[in-house]
């Protein structure tokens, strides 16, 4: 194996990679399509694992083609703010003390971006 195959990505790298694919193509694409176009070493079943997981997150639609899937954003998918919205509250869904994992991420922001996070706690949106 090489080197960049053992590094491991960035949690989300991928998932932003294969929406990309997926809003760039603009038609539903299969696992093998959404290969193609990243035009990466990644596994047809690595892709196939993300695009399950983006359905199970809600983020794209399937249907069926052939023996397997065609997947596409679903309407408001392209807002690459909402997808990183949605990966916090996953990575705060994976641990069940919530407190503490919000005290912490608290704790490490910028004091601008805690200035922020207040003010959109105070409002009334």
């Amino acid at each position: 194996m090489t080197e960049a195959k053992d590094e491991r990505r960035p949690a989300g790298e991928l998932e932003a990679s294969v929406m990309a694919a997926l809003w760039a193509a603009g038609t539903p694409q299969t696992p093998g399509q959404v290969q193609r176009s990243l035009g990466t070493e990644l596994a047809r079943t690595t892709v196939t694992t993300i695009l399950s997981r983006l359905h199970d997150k809600g983020v794209v639609d399937r249907r069926r083609q052939g023996r397997g899937y065609a997947y596409q954003p679903v309407r408001d998918a392209q807002d690459t703010h909402g997808l990183t919205a949605r990966r916090m509250h996953s990575e705060l869904n994976r641990d069940s003390d919530r407190e503490t994992v919000l005290a912490r991420f608290v704790a490490q922001l910028s004091p601008d971006d805690e200035r922020i996070l207040r003010n959109l706690l105070e409002s009334d949106g």
